[in-house]
């Protein structure tokens, strides 16, 4: 999954390159500081890869996950040799399982935080028997997914507990966990006036989509699989407090309304200490029942491989063809208004007016959600925002160009402005920059200038 990539891979990497330039924390270097990446830390960890073009801090971040999960890996295979009470063949079983995990394996190299907060919560739960150290690794995890304190929080206590601490001990193991996600909360609203990520005002979702999320993201994950063992885990204490953990980080994820990334990202940090915990249970599981879980695990990883699950490898070399075919068209803009900003971002150092709200504030407190934001073209207008991107999932219609808003545009956002008539009176389309060999690219449109022309 090399190749795999997401837009949003990029909003953290202008951050880090305008951070070590000197500009401050900000998406555009002109504007305001801004909350436009949720893992708070990202950036800073970003800053030494941050010297050269967006595509070369891109692929500096998608090596360092790479390297941080490869570690990871010895780590929870080394630690697995040691469950000596446990058959090998179970232990072979749960590593082949995560190994063939498209979502692990798609976002160790995603170039996003995920790696290294699942690094983080993979050692957390390697440490269990010193539940104190256990707790100040899970919370660090849960400074770069927030989403993941709940998920501290519970492990931290279920340790604590498994290591028969005193009840003081207990209480501040779970406190201790919940603090790198306290300050960052403070930090936010230091420094931005809002203790949550500016995300959550961008995206939001509701339990219906957070609860379907959670539901596919436990089945194309493929390990959850490997815990359906509720006899073996209540005589494995840790490798049941690991569990009740991850349970509630499902939870976690259901009450946040789940994410609109593909490969589900959000569970993945967990992922190996529920490997971890599936082969501490198979010590006292019966071996036919572990062997059928297993069965089932891989089969059902084999079958998403065959039918097209790796597809995503390719998302990365397209965005980057993308990104060198716009940067000429893109040259002469000074505020270019898009939906998606990451790869923008990588095109041009002009100012973005970010449609979905991600980086702006404003934006993110209108109505819908990060694809539906109430969006007309005077907000465009009256930003003096001179060139327009709108994506077209099937390319545009006969007549190229000049056909523009008989196109079809998949997502309200886009859909609506191509239909405003202010758009048409102020904007034209100048080219189609295409994305993939499926046919779908964007359309750039620019201002006209006063009189029309």
């Amino acid at each position: 999954m090399w190749g795999f990539t997401v837009d949003d891979a990029l909003i953290s990497v202008r951050y880090a390159r305008h951070v070590v330039s000197g500009v401050g924390w900000r998406f555009n270097a002109g504007g305001p500081s801004t909350d436009g990446v949720t893992p708070l830390p990202w950036p800073v960890m970003l800053a030494p890869l941050a010297g050269g073009d967006a595509l070369t801090v891109l692929a500096g971040a998608k090596m360092l996950g790479l390297v941080v999960w490869g570690g990871t890996g010895c780590a929870l295979g080394w630690a697995m040799g040691g469950l000596s009470r446990a058959p090998a063949w179970s232990r072979a079983a749960a590593l082949a399982t995560m190994a063939l995990s498209v979502p692990v394996a798609a976002y160790a190299v995603s170039g996003m935080e995920t790696a290294v907060a699942t690094c983080l919560a993979t050692a957390a739960t390697l440490m269990a028997r010193r539940p104190l150290l256990a707790a100040v690794v899970a919370g660090c995890a849960a400074a770069f997914r927030p989403e993941l304190a709940l998920w501290a929080s519970v492990l931290a206590v279920g340790v604590a507990l498994v290591a028969r601490a005193r009840a003081g001990r207990v209480l501040a193991a779970g406190l201790v966990a919940l603090v790198p996600f306290a300050v960052c909360a403070v930090v936010r609203t230091v420094a931005w006036g809002h203790p949550a990520p500016l995300a959550l005002l961008a995206k939001p979702s509701d339990l219906e989509h957070g609860a379907a999320y959670a539901g596919a993201a436990c089945v194309v994950t493929l390990v959850p699989l490997l815990v359906l063992a509720p006899l073996a885990l209540r005589r494995t204490p840790l490798a049941l407090a690991v569990v009740l953990a991850g349970v509630a980080h499902v939870v976690g994820v259901v009450a946040v309304g789940g994410d609109w990334m593909p490969y589900a990202r959000l569970l993945v940090p967990i992922v190996p200490s529920l490997a971890w915990a599936a082969a501490l249970a198979s010590e006292h599981a019966r071996p036919v029942a572990t062997a059928a879980r297993s069965v089932l695990a891989l089969g059902l990883g084999v079958v998403l491989v065959a039918r097209g699950g790796t597809e995503g490898r390719q998302v990365g070399a397209d965005r980057a063809a993308l990104v060198e075919a716009a940067r000429p068209l893109l040259a002469g803009f000074h505020r270019v208004a898009a939906l998606d900003v990451g790869w923008v971002g990588a095109a041009t150092e002009a100012d973005i007016v970010d449609l979905a709200g991600v980086t702006d504030p404003t934006i993110a407190a209108l109505p819908g959600g990060h694809t539906s934001k109430r969006i007309d073209a005077r907000l465009l207008v009256e930003r003096d925002t001179d060139a327009l991107l709108l994506y077209a999932p099937s390319g545009l219609p006969e007549g190229g160009t000049e056909a523009w808003r008989e196109g079809t545009y998949g997502r309200v956002v886009e859909a609506r402005l191509a239909a405003d008539d202010v758009t048409a009176r102020h904007f034209t389309a100048v080219a189609f920059i295409p994305l993939g060999a499926r046919g779908a690219g964007y359309v750039l449109l620019r201002a006209l200038p006063p009189d029309g022309r």
